[in-house]
């Protein structure tokens, strides 16, 4: 959920300072770069092809940071969503749909070369819808890549969690395994996560299928062979979603995988992208 963030932020963050105090602190942290939603875009005249990576449920353009070690011809684009970090002071969105309709307006622009797509949890919905939009407009994209997500017609097989009151929501957040303890127990750290948490939460679990006509694109799927949440039969059915080729690939671990298997997902995801050329 929010590791990225909390892991940076918490080895240097004393605990009497305030919460505007700490929020700074993770500014400056974070090296932020205010109003934009391509953060950290490594941006090389040479690539030939874009790759949109949308976070996870809590989680930010931050997470994304160490996949600068993909070949030079794809153009990294992280995006950052309203509501963390240094947008941190704009309501995060609880609709997909708004968010994805928002998405086509910012990121028109970067859609003038072949372009992929890879999101994480509810980053992969985002992927998805995003991508579905576009290729209506005439814009499709070359690859989606999805990440521990079930497939859009799927439905949500455990309680809705976003509104729960505070204890039981951080109880569900020990269960999904992504928010360090050493956070959670963090109240400043808390009241400022606990709002995008539940944005996030209810965007994902409020998702509903609204039967886009299926992408003409490849699509990979790829999942923890140990994850509780989303299961490979829920990763398979994404082949459902496309007229194209469709894989499926496991990593060992839980709905966190990516935090150990990072290199090894970041080379499947190069050759997913350059196997096209």
């Amino acid at each position: 959920m929010a590791k990225d963030l909390s892991e940076l932020a918490k080895n240097r963050m004393t605990t009497d300072r305030s919460a505007g105090e700490k929020l700074g602190e993770c500014a400056r942290l974070l090296r932020i770069e205010s109003g934009v939603w391509l953060r950290s875009r490594q941006h090389n005249p040479e690539a030939r092809l874009r790759l949109f990576c949308f976070p996870y449920a809590g989680g930010s353009a931050v997470m994304y940071r160490y996949w600068t070690d993909l070949p030079p011809e794809i153009e990294v684009c992280p995006v950052q969503l309203p509501g963390r970090d240094e947008r941190f002071r704009e309501p995060a969105f609880t609709r997909t749909d708004a968010l994805c309709e928002a998405l086509v307006r910012a990121l028109r622009g970067y859609v003038d070369m072949p372009f992929a797509m890879f999101g994480h949890s509810m980053g992969a919905i985002i992927a998805y819808e995003f991508a579905c939009r576009l290729q209506a407009r005439g814009s499709a994209p070359v690859h989606l890549l999805v990440s521990g997500q079930r497939a859009p017609h799927v439905p949500l097989r455990r309680t809705r969690s976003y509104d729960l009151p505070e204890p039981a929501f951080r109880d569900r957040l020990r269960e999904l395994d992504g928010t360090p303890e050493a956070v959670l127990q963090d109240a400043g750290l808390m009241e400022l996560l606990l709002p995008r948490l539940r944005s996030d939460f209810e965007m994902s679990e409020t998702y509903e299928d609204v039967k886009h006509a299926p992408l003409v694109c490849p699509i990979t799927a790829f999942g923890g062979a140990q994850d509780k949440e989303v299961s490979s039969s829920d990763l398979e059915a994404w082949r459902l979603t496309t007229t194209s080729a469709f894989d499926l690939k496991m990593f060992p671990g839980g709905h966190f995988y990516l935090d150990k298997q990072g290199p090894m997902l970041r080379r499947h995801v190069a050759e997913c992208l350059l196997a096209r050329r």
